[in-house]
């Protein structure tokens, strides 16, 4: 063959290599946007997915399935030779998360602006005007998720845009879709995907995909895309597809003595694990922050709780190298604010971390994350190498590392063995952290704490919630709480006191932690609700001493003493009593045992309950005490 016959030779895995070739456009953006060739995954599913099959789609997280899918709705849309219908939906993408259908909305929005037609009316979408029709056909996108608009803005878009294209979050698509206004007739109805299709089922939401999918017509082409598919997923592939065809794409490594092992993620992402005790991890994660290099620009560190993120968040900025800015993400915070919160840490132009829950961990795309830290190995195991992906992704290099406590938890190592998910001590950058520097820490969080009772607070609640995740993880037999440190987790955590919880009831320990704080007299920086705080205090301390000086003072004696005064003693009443305290006791045993039958999610609505109604029976005594109508807001 001739020299010049070999330069001109196209590779095997290339975009024009595509069968049918991609339009010119679509090629343009791929290039402006550094995607060189496609993935494995991209190229396994554009070859079947741009026919007229349905597809099911396993691959490693940050293997390019976004793109996978983007490229065969969009283009399904535009074979037409006519625009669709006003108000009629040609393609729907479900996603379980606002978080990552914003960022698959914004993918569509770079995409289409590559098209002539489409990228025009992208500009109406910022105004009030509607939307010109057109001769060709075109792609125009909405976003749909809750929290940001309300279900009657969202449609008066639709009703302005005419979209046929929805990127939406079960809720608020199944809201629209009621609507007599919007149209998914089989005429004109292209495809629907369901992006990380286990996770929407983990979160809940079979319920609205029910309904979303009996607005939508049998005949079309499905997709569902995820990096672990589950007996759930199953039975979704049952309801509206006809014979998916299945593409797993899987990594395999090549271990010592020549064993070929299957991974669950990219050849580029390096996961490791460091081994210290609770006191050490901060410390620990500081030094590896400061001898990475380079310097990572964006590095996640993952927590248990929204809590934990939200207390971790108010303390590490006194902890952590200088040069670093912090935001959070977890499921509490308003919409709004994580909406900004996310926008500011992927637009972050200096080194960032994002504290979060695992509400970051499934399917969001952050470009250029270097490395992941864990701060305690999730309560799902499954979840473990979706939290590792947000590293590595797209051939890019990253590290991920979990921090173990020694002893049984360092069999969590064999355990992602068994799973296919190997992970090994890190070695480099070496990390030794020495008790000096581990008090040094505490003592900074500690300062923190005694100059503000926010602070205190949140590490009391924080603490607390973190213990109940531990209770509740999955590797029961790895993590148990009867091998915990307590008082190496509260110097880590930075306590000035253990918290009130039954957990410590049975054990021999000094919640004050011999620290000789005295912790009711931890003020709020903020004036006004320090002299709130206070002012129910002397309340609450005064009702307290009189109950001490008389018991017959008080609002349960004043119930004593009201059925003294209206009922005959005797022996009948005596018998009663017997009687009620049997019932109450069969009562208790009835309630352990329904409990114990309960489901996690069940076990956690009644344990809400039950907090509710404590705290309502605390605020009608305190009124009662105070002789106000005043409502009580408690003594933090």
């Amino acid at each position: 063959m001739a020299p010049d016959q070999l330069r001109t030779k196209k590779p095997s895995r290339s975009w024009d290599a595509l069968t049918p070739p991609l339009a010119q456009w679509i090629l343009d953006y791929l290039s402006s946007s550094g995607f060189e060739q496609p993935t494995p995954v991209q190229m396994s599913c554009l070859e079947i997915f741009r026919g007229n099959k349905d597809v099911v789609v396993e691959a490693v997280t940050g293997s390019g399935k976004t793109l996978a899918f983007l490229i065969p709705v969009v283009e399904r849309i535009l074979r037409g030779e006519e625009p669709g219908k006003r108000h009629h939906v040609q393609g729907i993408i479900i996603s379980p998360t606002r978080e990552l259908a914003s960022q698959i909305y914004n993918v569509v929005f770079a995409l289409i602006k590559f098209h002539a037609s489409s990228g025009e009316l992208l500009e109406y979408g910022k105004s009030d005007e509607k939307r010109p029709e057109t001769t060709r056909p075109v792609v125009v996108p909405q976003l749909l998720v809750g929290g940001s608009t309300k279900a009657a803005e969202d449609l008066s878009t639709f009703l302005r845009l005419s979209p046929n294209l929805l990127i939406a979050t079960p809720g608020r698509l199944a809201e629209l879709l009621s609507s007599p206004y919007v149209k998914a007739p089989a005429s004109s109805f292209e495809v629907l995907v369901m992006d990380e299709a286990d996770r929407l089922l983990d979160l809940g939401f079979s319920q609205e995909l029910t309904r979303i999918l009996g607005y939508l017509p049998k005949q079309r082409r499905t997709g569902l895309f995820s990096a672990s598919l589950s007996e759930a997923v199953e039975k979704l592939i049952n309801v509206g597809m006809l014979y998916p065809h299945k593409i797993t794409v899987r990594v395999r490594s090549l271990k010592d003595g020549g064993i070929i092992q299957e991974r669950k993620t990219p050849m580029s992402l390096q996961m490791s694990y460091i081994v210290s005790p609770t006191s050490k991890k901060l410390p620990a994660i500081s030094q590896l922050l400061e001898k990475l290099e380079p310097r990572p620009a964006r590095s996640i560190i993952f927590f248990s709780t929204c809590f934990a993120v939200k207390y971790f968040s108010r303390i590490l900025k006194a902890i952590l190298p200088p040069g670093f800015s912090l935001m959070s993400l977890h499921g509490k915070l308003e919409p709004q604010v994580r909406e900004r919160n996310f926008e500011r840490f992927v637009n972050a132009t200096s080194p960032a971390i994002l504290l979060t829950t695992d509400i970051a961990a499934r399917g969001l795309d952050i470009p250029q994350v270097d490395l992941v830290i864990q701060h305690d190995p999730p309560t799902d195991t499954k979840v473990f190498i979706h939290r590792c992906g947000r590293a590595g992704r797209a051939g890019r290099r990253g590290l991920a590392v979990v921090m173990l406590q020694s002893g049984r938890e360092e069999e969590y190592v064999q355990l992602l063995e068994v799973r296919k998910t190997p992970i090994e001590r890190l070695e480099k950058p070496v990390i030794s952290v020495t008790d000096e520097e581990a008090d040094l820490v505490s003592a900074r969080i500690r300062s923190q704490a005694l100059a503000d009772r926010e602070i205190y607070m949140l590490a009391q609640r924080a603490f607390v919630s973190w213990t109940r995740s531990y209770i509740e993880h999955q590797a029961s037999s790895i993590f148990r709480i009867t091998d915990l440190d307590w008082l190496d987790l509260a110097k880590g955590w930075g306590l000035l006191e253990l918290p009130k919880m039954p957990e410590l009831r049975a054990l021999d320990i000094d919640r004050s932690l011999g620290l000789g704080i005295d912790t009711e007299s931890i003020a709020y920086v903020e004036k006004a609700r320090e002299k709130k705080r206070q002012e129910e205090l002397a309340i609450w301390k005064g009702e307290r001493a009189k109950r001490i000086a008389d018991p017959t003072v008080g609002p349960i004696a004043d119930k004593v003493a009201k059925r003294k005064t209206n009922e005959a003693w005797s022996a009948k009443h005596e018998a009663e009593d017997t009687r009620v305290a049997k019932r109450e006791k069969k009562r208790k045993k009835r309630d352990a045992v329904r409990f114990s039958e309960m489901t996690d999610k069940e076990k956690e609505e009644h344990k809400n309950l039950e907090a509710l109604i404590e705290q309502v029976r605390r605020e009608n005594e305190a009124k009662a005490a105070a002789g106000s109508d005043d409502e009580f807001e408690g003594f933090d």
